[in-house]
């Protein structure tokens, strides 16, 4: 029997749960799908937020062929054989639209990824990827600029509801309300742990042909049950990295360094790694060191151009660099209060004197009138004069 699910996985677009930034009745995405004007798009978002499920839910919704790759799991000749064939059907003027998924698309490098361009370009399939890591980085330009990214959110609390309602409807299970509040609150807005869960806990409701109650207890036994599995796996992902930068911004090189091995022996993505050293040259070291971007980055241009198994020194010394570096948050802080600001009084008015003045029109009203180039004047909104963020 297929898991829970993919039995409770929606078919319409109706049954959809979440994204309602993105497939609300007055958003782009649900109007293209309506209309059956779909083009090519990258989907990007954590798991178990429904970007198989949406693309599944396209193709059916405008009837295309659909068919759906791992990049983990499929090479790019074996999909250039299925591309061409694609391509002679679209010459013939047999051909209606194919939907191609490609999930975790971000595993094909550069040049494989270089394969899909001539296919999205010339309408021989229509290209929906999917993966958790920013497109910014692991896409490449070309297939970007004839693509729409779309980023999906985690579930919100009512649509993790909704999950467990169809879920032990299914089911024919009751939930107490704490077990109910334990499984959303550990699922981290990913309904696939949530419906997972479930399924592990139902052998231990009650006898069957009764309707079990899911407790506390049984909710905490799966939720076991399913980290044991994977942590047997060896994809310990998130707990991973949280521990490695967290090991780096304690300066304690020694568990930087182990978390560091864990990730490489683990067979992680060096890119993913590299990636988060040069966000956290910013984020923990920043004024402190400013140098520590400069290395961060010379790291990931390391790992981009050289990668395993010689790469993983390049790591090493990087975090080595890192950990040991000074710590200042300073400009990291600053930013996110001001950044709070933005969305607290939205965009007020910019103070006439540093305004743009490329016009004579706009000269003579007021913009850029008693500018100094060196003035110490807060130059921020009047709403916010003389506010500080950096300190």
């Amino acid at each position: 029997m297929p898991p829970l699910s993919d039995r409770l996985r929606p078919r319409k677009l109706s049954e959809f749960i979440g994204q309602k930034h993105i497939i609300g009745e007055e958003k782009l995405l649900y109007k293209a799908i309506k209309s059956g004007n779909i083009f090519s798009m990258i989907f990007w978002g954590p798991p178990g937020v429904g970007k198989t499920t949406l693309a599944r839910i396209i193709a059916n919704e405008i009837e295309a062929e659909f068919m759906e790759f791992s990049a983990v799991t499929t090479g790019i000749a074996e999909l250039k054989k299925i591309f061409e064939g694609l391509n002679g059907q679209l010459k013939l003027g047999q051909k209606q639209k194919t939907v191609i998924f490609i999930d975790e698309i971000h595993r094909f490098n550069k040049a494989q990824q270089d394969a899909f361009l001539p296919y999205v370009e010339n309408g021989a399939i229509v290209l929906i990827g999917a993966t958790t890591e920013n497109p910014s980085f692991e896409i490449i330009n070309p297939l970007l600029s004839r693509s729409k990214v779309f980023v999906l959110k985690p579930l919100e609390d009512d649509e993790l509801e909704e999950i467990i309602r169809r879920g032990i409807k299914h089911l024919g299970v009751k939930i107490q309300t704490k077990a109910k509040e334990l499984l959303k609150e550990f699922s981290n807005g990913d309904a696939r742990v949530i419906l997972n869960t479930l399924e592990i806990a139902i052998p231990r409701t009650g006898p069957t042909g009764h309707v079990g109650v899911l407790t506390k207890e049984l909710i905490e036994e799966a939720l076991q049950k399913k980290a044991l599995m994977y942590d047997k796996s060896g994809d310990e992902h998130y707990n991973t990295i949280s521990a490695f930068v967290k090991s780096m911004r304690s300066s304690n090189v020694d568990a930087a360094l182990y978390y560091l091995a864990r990730m490489v022996d683990a067979g992680e993505d060096p890119l993913f790694i590299a990636r988060r050293m040069v966000i956290f040259a910013s984020e923990d070291i920043g004024m402190a060191q400013p140098t520590a971007i400069v290395v961060a980055n010379e790291v990931f241009r390391a790992c981009e151009t050289i990668g395993y198994p010689e790469c993983q020194i390049n790591l090493a010394h990087g975090v080595t660099y890192l950990a040991l570096a000074k710590k200042d948050r300073s400009s990291y802080d600053a930013y996110f209060k001001a950044l709070e600001d933005v969305k607290k009084y939205g965009h007020l008015p910019i103070p006439m004197n540093i305004r743009n003045a490329p016009t004579k029109l706009m000269k003579e009203i007021g913009y850029g009138k008693g500018y100094e180039m060196y003035s110490r004047d807060s130059l921020l909104p009047e709403k916010l004069k003389g506010k500080k963020y950096f300190k």
